[in-house]
Parts: C-alpha cells; structure tokens; sequence
C-alpha cells in the first residue's frame, strides 16, 4: 500500500483484524508498512490472555515501546532473562533493540497494550531464542509456587 509518486498522507487503520507473531501472541493488525506505507515505525494492540506468554525474542535493531492499557503482565529480560519486572496499567515500558525478552500474563484478567516499534514491518526482526525457554518456564513455575504458598497460608 505504499503511495508512490504521491505526498505522503494521513491513514486511520481500524484495529480489527488479528495476525498470529512468530513470538507465539495473536496481534490486532495495526500501523505497518504493509498497512499504511510506514517507513519507520510500527504499532499494534495485543491483549494477553490469562496465561499467555510469549516466546522469548528479541527485535534485532529495533527498539520498542509498551504503554499497558489494562492489566498486568510480567516482563524477563535480558541475555538470560535474568531480570523481571511487573508491568500495570498505565506503565509505559522501553525495550532496548537487540534485548532478550519474554512476556508473559500471569494474572487472571486479560492484558492489553499497545506496542509501537521501530521496524516497520514488524515481524520481520522477531528473531526467537529457544534456548531462553525453559529458563522463563522456570521462572513462571517459581512465581506460580510462590503466589500458590501465599495462597495457601
């Protein structure tokens, strides 16, 4: 859809339908250049089920922003994903380019953000990092056993 030989103008993308990301989460279609013509920047709402979590990933060259609507959702990160934190509504969260990271809703209400990045075409930097899984499958069971014990006393 880009517009060549024209001036660039304004575009409204209605966020209705949804594409399955390689990171394993379904995303409502949003600003791309696929969508609009985007040279630089992308943008689409997920909403995280009870449960989900994404594989672990990072965005080669590419940085990221979150600013979470509802919900909240937990975040590893880094080479081993050996840092965490909890996002809530109305966090904004930047994510360096080239960072492993690896999100997940272990709440039981659904998660919504919307997530800008600087790789218009969005999935195509997504690079996976198996390895990184059962790490963050681990921390996810520790989290879980903590909250299940808290639960129980």
């Amino acid at each position: 859809m880009q517009e060549t030989g024209q001036n660039p103008t304004c575009r409204v993308v209605r966020a209705e339908k949804t594409f399955g990301g390689k990171q394993g989460l379904d995303y409502l279609e949003g600003i791309t250049a696929e969508s609009v013509g985007a040279g630089a920047i992308c943008m689409h709402v997920l909403t995280m089920p009870p449960g989900a979590r994404a594989k672990a990933h990072k965005h080669d060259s590419h940085e990221t922003a979150i600013y979470v609507i509802d919900g909240e959702a937990h975040m590893w990160y880094g080479d081993n994903l050996e840092h965490h934190r909890i996002t809530k509504a109305g966090d904004m969260v930047y994510m360096p380019a080239n960072v492993p990271h690896m999100p997940a809703n272990l709440s039981d209400k659904p998660c919504t953000s919307v997530i800008a990045r600087t790789d218009p075409n969005e999935q195509e930097s997504v690079t996976l990092l198996p390895e990184l899984d059962a790490i963050a499958d681990k921390a996810i069971t520790k989290i879980l056993a903590e909250r299940a014990g808290k639960d129980a006393a």
